[in-house]
């Protein structure tokens, strides 16, 4: 059995990710402390609320050093919701900037659609041999809720460099729904909250570490 370390940075919605990842068949801890979330088989960053202040939480307990640890070593990291949204270079919220993780480059900024937040069920367009898309159907809909998000996806790839599968979603305009970057891994939905749907996902990221 594979071995989740859900990071608790304040952030999250920690219990039903770790009810999720259960049920994907991990063994999994919540925690803190840098060395379990080092040791971990996979470690999953979830997040709600406000970019500045997950960005505040999750430097207080180095979540922003474990991920780059992590990833250097080619360890699985997932990030859910504002899990994702802080592994870009920065977010932009109420005119406020704020540094994000710079895993990726790109700003997360406000979506522009007439009615925000997205709430509710979306269809993605999963990129083509996605690992983590695998057995769902094109008509599979997915757990939104948020107002931020990246819009553009701009990391440049050398031709020696597989590039990341990238999928998107539409609300008001096309914005980045999931990536899938070697070791690294991220919806902008909420897996944990889209039924059976959202259960695949997980496994399938389980099955990978």
């Amino acid at each position: 059995m594979k071995k989740v370390a859900i990071l608790d940075y304040g952030s999250g919605n920690i219990r039903s990710a770790h009810r999720a990842m259960e049920r994907a068949g991990a063994e999994v801890t919540v925690t803190a402390d840098a060395k379990t979330a080092l040791a971990a088989d996979g470690l999953l960053v979830p997040g709600v609320g406000a970019y500045e202040a997950c960005m505040a939480g999750l430097k207080g307990v180095q979540g922003d050093r474990i991920i780059g640890e992590r990833l250097a070593g080619g360890r699985p990291v997932m990030g859910i919701c504002v899990g994702m949204q802080i592994l870009f270079e920065k977010g932009i919220e109420f005119g406020v900037e704020t540094d994000g993780c710079g895993e990726w480059p790109g700003t997360v900024e406000r979506l522009q659609a007439e009615v925000v937040p997205h709430m509710g069920w979306n269809t993605v367009q999963a990129a083509e041999g996605s690992k983590l898309f695998a057995g769902t159907d094109a008509d599979t809909r997915y757990y939104f809720v948020h107002s931020y998000a990246a819009q553009r996806w701009e990391l440049d790839i050398a031709d020696h460099i597989r590039a990341p599968k990238v999928t998107w979603a539409d609300h008001g305009g096309p914005f980045v729904a999931a990536v899938e970057n070697g070791p690294l891994w991220a919806t902008q939905f909420h897996p944990e909250k889209s039924g059976d749907a959202g259960a695949v996902l997980l496994k399938n990221w389980v099955d990978t570490l």
